[in-house]
């Protein structure tokens, strides 16, 4: 009986049909180069770090202090160089573009995962070498059979975006407990190594067992499901049942990956990494699943709204824990800026499109004797987790002032969770390029100013906005409360020095100094590192965040500004949580020299900044006219609303139907 009979069944099944499914690896596709850049990068901090492991061994070994002082100058550079090319890996991590349905411009777009880089391998004479030792065959007789194994797992580093390359990377993956039986002995290496990069740091990891193989393909195959969801064409029902079942597939695998592999030695593929990217997978899911109940319209009833609103605060609820899992340690160390914004920004859009959607039901319908009043009442309740002490949901039912009442409590926290969207929008270059985006979060924010001037005149309206100044004057809480110590409020005045102020600024509400020059003006005058700004000229900015204030700074001549600073006095200040953009390990900010800079003009004298218009003047191209019915905002160039729907407002309580359609 032939002894490796069942070792020659092992090769025999990899057909040539699979082995031809992976893509072209030089196929000019958006995809394929973004791969490419992937991996020209992931090679580019191999190279550094091998430098740096260098120098480091260098200035161990020697006691020369001059050997010592070019050691540590080349590993400032080698670092440096470190950080820029993870600054790159992070940009490619950014570019969701590429992943987008090419004809699809009018939805929010989605994050997919990069394929994990891995190196060629060799397997023909370590194999060869193994059948003749261990099983006594001619390893020459099996030539063809690992030929087709390398094919594959060549194949296997470009699959195609469909479920094609799933089974491709799967058939792979179902053959890798095979060839770990019959070539990788527990008592001796095999001699090959298996490397392969990490998609947010670009560090190779390798490995001489499957495990790390196993690992990443697994990983990979979660990667092509999030790819094939972002692809999907979300204004059709199939194409969002194909987005949600792609993404909880993605979820589903990694939660596999996370619960298998607990022990791989790969930041991306680490317990908490993987529980982030599993939230990240259904928020995705669940934000289709609201658009695929918003394609076909919203009815204009009490009921549908009510519906819409808990759809879109649980949009908002899961996006909210993402963004939080982003932020803690270690996972924000190396979670690209751009994913923790824009959870942060669908966030604020989400709960604003739900209290806009409650405010809708509640000033548009009142209760008729024809309503089921139970009904109502029980959605109602359901909608909130509580009420005000001394109401029930049928007191607001029937008392139009408290329907009013709450309903413009509802539009007005819209208002403000649509402005805290855009603000948010702007801290992150990245989300910048997304114009589709930006329109959608502008006609959604234009949407609840229309709704909001419908149904507040102007002498209530001014009312709420004193009220709300009056309360806020004092400055965030978290900054501003009896816990704290502070100085005096410090006029310091700043002249320009070729457009550079001396110093940057970092922080969410208020901004703080840092990095400031010790011989520029502003020091000479008084100004510290770790100063809080309070005022720009006669503009109060404890409520503003760092591109406000640079908007009140820009323009600054020669003459200058005075600006109003305090200090606080406790020996640990509390520093703030974010910064203006993120990189790699470490936060970058904003210099007053860079307002300007564009990478299409590497002189920061010649750029003009464009002045941006305040949250409240923003307005859309087009005024919208009323109809029976209503899509959720979208940016659609083509002048065809999405959705299919030319549906941009609510109708007036006057022209309500109940058969109309929104």
């Amino acid at each position: 009986m032939h002894i490796f009979l069942d070792a020659h069944a092992v090769f025999s099944i990899y057909l040539p049909n699979i082995l031809s499914s992976g893509c072209n690896p030089f196929a000019q596709t958006g995809r394929s180069k973004l791969q490419n850049k992937r991996a020209s990068v992931n090679q580019q901090i191999i190279k550094q770090m091998r430098m740096r492991a260098g120098a480091e061994n260098l200035l161990k070994a020697t006691s020369n202090n001059k050997v010592k002082e070019m050691v540590l100058l080349e590993l400032s550079y080698v670092n440096s160089n470190l950080q820029l090319l993870m600054g790159q890996l992070e940009g490619l991590n950014s570019s969701v573009e590429v992943y987008q349905n090419t004809q699809e411009t009018a939805n929010i777009p989605l994050i997919a995962l990069g394929l994990k880089e891995t190196k060629d391998i060799d397997f023909s004479t370590l194999f060869k070498d193994f059948i003749l030792e261990h099983y006594s065959e001619d390893g020459n007789s099996f030539e063809d059979e690992i030929a087709d194994l390398m094919d594959l797992r060549q194949a296997c580093r470009t699959p195609s975006r469909d479920e094609a390359g799933v089974e491709l990377l799967a058939k792979y993956f179902s053959h890798l407990p095979l060839m770990e039986s019959r070539f990788f002995s527990p008592s001796r290496q095999t001699g090959i190594f298996f490397t392969w990069y990490d998609s947010f740091t670009g560090v190779p990891l390798c490995q001489q067992n499957l495990s790390l193989e196993k690992a990443s393909v697994l990983f990979n195959m979660a990667a092509l499901y999030s790819q094939i969801g972002t692809r999907s064409d979300r204004q059709t029902i199939a194409g969002l049942e194909e987005a949600i079942s792609s993404f909880q597939k993605s979820s589903g695998i990694l939660n596999h990956l996370k619960e298998t592999h607990t022990h791989t030695p790969s930041y991306d593929m680490s317990p908490a990494m993987l529980s982030m990217l599993i939230r990240m997978m259904l928020a995705q899911a669940q934000e289709c699943l609201f658009e695929k109940t918003a394609l076909p319209g919203i009815r204009n009833q009490f009921y549908s709204l009510m519906k819409m609103a808990q759809e879109a605060a649980k949009v908002s609820e899961i996006y909210d824990q993402l963004h939080q899992s982003m932020i803690q340690t270690p996972i924000k160390d190396n979670v690209p800026f751009f994913w923790s914004t824009m959870s942060q920004v669908k966030t604020n859009h989400y709960r604003s499109m739900a209290h806009y959607f409650a405010a809708s039901a509640l000033l548009d319908h009142q209760l008729s004797l024809s309503d089921d009043e139970d009904q109502q009442e029980k959605t109602l309740s359901q909608v909130y987790d509580r009420l005000p002490e001394g109401r029930s949901p049928l007191d607001i039912l029937k008392r139009k002032d408290e329907r009013e009442r709450i309903g413009k409590a509802h539009i007005r926290r819209a208002i403000l969770g649509h402005e805290e969207a855009l603000r948010i929008f702007g801290l992150c270059h990245h989300l910048n390029k997304l114009e589709a985006l930006q329109e959608i979060l502008k006609a959604s924010h234009q949407r609840s100013l229309n709704k909001c001037s419908e149904n507040e005149d102007e002498e209530e309206f001014t009312d709420y906005t004193e009220h709300s100044h009056t309360v806020s004057t004092q400055g965030p809480l978290s900054v501003f409360s009896a816990k704290q110590r502070w100085t005096a409020p410090r006029t310091i005045h700043l002249c320009p020095e070729d457009r550079d102020l001396g110093f940057t600024l970092k922080g969410e509400t208020p901004v703080q100094v840092v990095s400031l020059d010790p011989l520029c003006r502003a020091a000479a005058d008084g100004l510290k590192e770790s100063d809080y700004i309070v005022a720009v000229g006669d503009t109060d900015c404890k409520w503003m965040g760092v591109s406000d204030v640079m908007r009140l700074l820009k323009d600054v001549d020669e003459e200058g500004i005075d600006i109003q600073v305090i200090s606080i006095m406790d020996s640990n200040p509390p520093m703030p949580t974010k910064s203006a953009t993120f990189c790699g390990n470490l936060p970058k900010t904003y210099s007053m020299i860079c307002l300007a800079y564009d990478d299409d003009d590497k002189n920061p004298k010649s750029r003009k900044v464009t002045k941006k218009s305040s949250f409240l003047s923003w307005g859309l191209k087009n005024r919208l006219k009323s109809a029976s019915t209503l899509s959720l905002p979208t940016a659609d160039h083509s002048g065809a609303l999405p959705w299919n729907k030319p549906c941009p407002t609510f109708p007036s309580s006057s022209t309500y139907n109940d058969s109309a359609l929104y």
